[in-house]
C-alpha cells in the first residue's frame, strides 16, 4: 500500500528524475547546490544516527578539511581487506556533515564501481544529499531503488524525503507521506513531528499544527521546545497572542523551561500590540529564568519604542543594553535611524549613521538603503544621491531597493529622465528592476500625466519576463481615467480575468471614482453592486467615492440614500464627501435636503 502510494506521489518525478539521478551516480555528474537545507540537525542527532540506537555510537571522523576526508576514502578503497561498510557510511556521514554533498555523491559513484554494496544506512545519506540539493525527486528515484534491492525503508528515509518535501514547498505531499508512513505502521519521531508542524505553520495551517502536536502527544512521542516555539511563533504572526500565551503555560507547566527565542517571540508579539505593561511582566519572569536578553530582545524593545517616536527612550534601552554587557550591532543602529527617518529628523539620523562609521559597527547596505529612501520621502534628493555615490565608490554597493528609493524620489519631482536614467544604471550593474521598481515607475510616470510612457514601460516589462500582477494594472487603470482615457481604461479592467487576476477593492474603487468622474454614476453603481456579488466586498473608500460621483452629478437623492446605506454598513464618511453634503445643505435655502439627508 505504502509502495503504491509513494509511486502516485512521485509520479511525474519517476518519469523526469528517475533516469537521471541514477546517470549522476553512474557518471559523476556534479549537482548545483540550491538554498534549500534539509535537515540541519541529520547526523547529529540520534533520532537520524546511522548506527541502532540501542548500539553505543562509535566515534566520528574529525577532519579540518575536505582533502583529508578523500585522503583517507582513498586509503580505505586500496586497503585489502577492504573495511566494513560501516566504516564507509561513518565516513560519508562525517563528508555530509561537513557540507559537500556534491562529493559524497561522487564518493558513493565510486563505491558502486567498487563492487561495494549499500544498506539501509547508506542510502539515507544518498537520499538526504540530494535533499539537500533541492533535489527531492532524486530522493523519491532512490527510495525506489531501495524497494527494488528489497531493503526495507525506516523511519529516517521518510522523515528525511517529509522534510525535504517541505523545503521545497510542497507541504500537501508532505502531509500525505506523513499519513501513509503512519497508517504503514512507521513510528514517527520527534524530528518527524517537529518537521511536519514546521511546514504546515509555514503555510498557515496553524490550527492543523496543534491537532498534530496533540497526536503526537497521545502518540507517546513528547513535543519539545523547538516543536513548541514554531507553533507560538506561528501563532503569534497569525495574531493570536492569547492562545500562543496558554500554549506557553502549558509548555512550562509540563516543565519545560522556555528559551530565549521563545521570550523574544512573545516580546515582539507584545510590542506590536502596545502591550507595554505584559512585555515588562515578561522581561522580569525572563531575567528571573535566568534567561539573560540577547541583542535580539533589546533590539525588539528598541525598534517598537521607535515606532512610537519616543527616541530619547530608544536611546535609554540602547545605554541600558550596554551596562548589561549587550553590544548594540547593525541593526540596532538601522532601527535607530529608521526611528528619526519616520520623523523626518534626517540629520540626526545621519549622526547615526556616521557614529557606525567611525565606529566598530560597520553599516550595511540596509543601513544606507534607511537613509536614501528617508532623504527622497522627504524631497531631499540631492543629499540622497551624495550618499548614493558614496556607496557606490565606498561600498557597500547599491541594489536595487537603493535604485528603487532614488527612482521614487526623483519622480516626485517630475524628474523623469533622471528616473529612466537610474533604471538604466541599473542594468548596466547587472541589478534586474522587480515588481516594486516597475511599480514605482509606472506610477510616477502616471501622476506625472505621461500616459504613454507608462504604457511603453508595461510593455518592456512584459517583454522582460515579469508578469504584471493587480497592483501595475491599477496604476494604469487610475493613470487612464486622470488623463480622460476611461474606455481604455475600462477595457483593461474588464480584461482582468483574461490575465488571471481578480481585481481587488482597491481597483474597483480606481474604476469606480473613474466612471464617476466621466458623468457615469449608473454604470459605477453598477459595478459597486457586482464587486459584493464577486466576492470583494466594498469597504469604507468604496462608499465614499459612489457617494461623492453622485453628489458629483448632482443625483442628490440617491446620494442621501446611499449614505443611510453606509451608515447602516458601519462606514463614515470622508473629509471629502463630508464636505460635500455641507456644501449642499448650506445651499439649500428651502430645508427640503435636510429632511431627505437626515
Amino acid at each position: 500500500m505504502l509502495k503504491l502510494c509513494i509511486v502516485k506521489m512521485m509520479g511525474c518525478w519517476t518519469r523526469r528524475t528517475a533516469s537521471s539521478a541514477l546517470h549522476l551516480l553512474q557518471l559523476g555528474n556534479p549537482l548545483s547546490p540550491t538554498s534549500y537545507i534539509c535537515f540541519s540537525y541529520y547526523f547529529q542527532n540520534p533520532f537520524f544516527s546511522t548506527t541502532p540506537l540501542k548500539k553505543k555510537p562509535k566515534p566520528r571522523y574529525v577532519f579540518d578539511n575536505i582533502d583529508d576526508a578523500l585522503a583517507l576514502f582513498n586509503r580505505m578503497v586500496h586497503t585489502h581487506p577492504r573495511p566494513s561498510l560501516v566504516q564507509f557510511t561513518r565516513l560519508l556521514a562525517t563528508i555530509v556533515r561537513m557540507k559537500h554533498y556534491e562529493t559524497a555523491l561522487s564518493l558513493f559513484k565510486q563505491m558502486k564501481l567498487l563492487g561495494i554494496s549499500h544498506d539501509v544506512y547508506t542510502f539515507n545519506i544518498l537520499l538526504n544529499c540530494f535533499c539537500h540539493l533541492g533535489r527531492v525527486g532524486f530522493g523519491f528515484s532512490v527510495l525506489g531503488r531501495m524497494f527494488r534491492l528489497g531493503l526495507q525503508p525506516d523511519t529516517v528515509t521518510f522523515s528525511t524525503l517529509i522534510n525535504g518535501l517541505c523545503n521545497e514547498g510542497q507541504v500537501v505531499q508532505a502531509v500525505q507521506l506523513f499519513d501513509d508512513m503512519v497508517q504503514e505502521g512507521y513510528h514517527p519521531n520527534l524530528i518527524t513531528y517537529s518537521t511536519m508542524v514546521n511546514g504546515l505553520c509555514k503555510i498557515g495551517e496553524t490550527p492543523r499544527a496543534i491537532r498534530l502536536l496533540r497526536a503526537m502527544e497521545e502518540r507517546g512521542c513528547a513535543p519539545n521546545i523547538v516543536t513548541y516555539n514554531t507553533i507560538i511563533d506561528s501563532l503569534c504572526k497569525d495574531k493570536l497572542v492569547t492562545k500562543a500565551l496558554n500554549l506557553f503555560s502549558e509548555m512550562t507547566g509540563k516543565g519545560l523551561q522556555p528559551d530565549v527565542f521563545m521570550y523574544n517571540t512573545l516580546l515582539h508579539a507584545f510590542c506590536n500590540r502596545g502591550q507595554w505593561e505584559e512585555v515588562h511582566i515578561l522581561w522580569n519572569k525572563m531575567l528571573a529564568n535566568n534567561h539573560k536578553p540577547d541583542v535580539v530582545s533589546y533590539n525588539i524593545l528598541i525598534d517598537a519604542v521607535c515606532k512610537e517616536s519616543k527616541m530619547s527612550k530608544a536611546h535609554g534601552i540602547v545605554e541600558r543594553m550596554i551596562q548589561d554587557g549587550v553590544q548594540p550591532n547593525t541593526v540596532t543602529y538601522n532601527v535607530l535611524m529608521d526611528g528619526y527617518c519616520l520623523q523626518g529628523k534626517m540629520n540626526k539620523a545621519r549622526k547615526v549613521l556616521n557614529s557606525m562609521i567611525s565606529g566598530r559597527c560597520v553599516p550595511n547596505v540596509c543601513s544606507y538603503n534607511i537613509m536614501v529612501n528617508g532623504y527622497c520621502k522627504y524631497r531631499r534628493v540631492g543629499e540622497a544621491m551624495e550618499l548614493f555615490r558614496e556607496m557606490s565608490q565606498k561600498g557597500p554597493f547599491p541594489n536595487s531597493f537603493t535604485y528603487t528609493a532614488l527612482i521614487n524620489g526623483t519622480l516626485q519631482l517630475g524628474r523623469l529622465s533622471a528616473a529612466q536614467e537610474l533604471l538604466k544604471d541599473m542594468s548596466a550593474y547587472g541589478l534586474i528592476p522587480d515588481t516594486i521598481t516597475y511599480s514605482t515607475l509606472l506610477h510616477g510616470f502616471c501622476i506625472n500625466g505621461h500616459i504613454d510612457k507608462a504604457l511603453d514601460l508595461f510593455k518592456v516589462m512584459q517583454n522582460n519576463g515579469l508578469k504584471p500582477n493587480i497592483v501595475h494594472y491599477s496604476i494604469l487603470i487610475d493613470g487612464l481615467c486622470n488623463v480622460g482615457q476611461h474606455t481604455v481604461a475600462r477595457e483593461l479592467f474588464c480584461g482582468l480575468s483574461f490575465q488571471g487576476l481578480e481585481p481587488d477593492v482597491y481597483a474597483y474603487n480606481i474604476m469606480i471614482k473613474g466612471l464617476c468622474k466621466a458623468r457615469l454614476p449608473n454604470e459605477a453603481y453598477e459595478l459597486f453592486r457586482k464587486m459584493e456579488a464577486n466576492g470583494c466586498l466594498p469597504d469604507g473608500c468604496s462608499y465614499n467615492v459612489m457617494n461623492q460621483g453622485f453628489l458629483q452629478n448632482d443625483d442628490v437623492s440617491t446620494a442621501a440614500k446611499f449614505l443611510h446605506e453606509m451608515v447602516r454598513k458601519g462606514f463614515s464618511t470622508d473629509i471629502s464627501t463630508a464636505t460635500m453634503f455641507v456644501e449642499l445643505l448650506c445651499s439649500d435655502s428651502t430645508g427640503e435636503l435636510i429632511h431627505e439627508i437626515i
